[in-house]
């Protein structure tokens, strides 16, 4: 374990990120892991100016499941990173996905509008197993002020 019970520094990149893995203590269960982070930040490759996203991950663990502080600072990672929407959101679902081997996974990245119009990015791995419960993710729909 890199990061827990040790001082982390937020990494510089995305690609400096270490993410830490441990043991699934419920092996062989269906059942769903969702990780919400409602403040995700990283910058428009473009003008450089911050964008913003409800980032919604849900999976359901392998052999594995992701230690919760190495997801706080790999997310945090992208605050400096330039990047589209659709990189960010399902560069994080693939390398979620790559690295730990969840029997599935998906990632909804709910942006604030930028220039009048709001993206949502969505990504899963494959169909979700049939026997799991599924509750929506909850993030409504980009409505404006009113």
């Amino acid at each position: 374990m890199k990061h827990l019970g040790q001082t982390s520094a937020l990494p510089a990149s995305p690609e400096e990120a270490v993410l830490d893995y441990v043991p699934n203590p419920r092996p062989g269960r269906t059942y769903l892991i969702r990780f919400a982070a409602p403040e995700f930040t990283s910058l428009c490759p473009v003008t450089g100016q911050p964008d913003f996203a409800h980032l919604v991950i849900d999976y359901v663990p392998g052999e594995t499941i992701v230690e919760s502080k190495s997801l706080k600072l790999f997310l945090g990672s992208f605050r400096n990173h330039a990047g589209f929407h659709e990189d960010c959101t399902v560069g994080i679902g693939e390398r979620l996905f790559e690295e730990m081997r969840p029997v599935w996974l998906r990632i909804g990245g709910y942006w604030y509008p930028r220039g009048g119009i709001p993206i949502d990015v969505f990504w899963q791995s494959s169909a979700p197993p049939a026997d799991l419960w599924l509750p929506d993710q909850g993030v409504p729909g980009y409505r404006g002020r009113g």
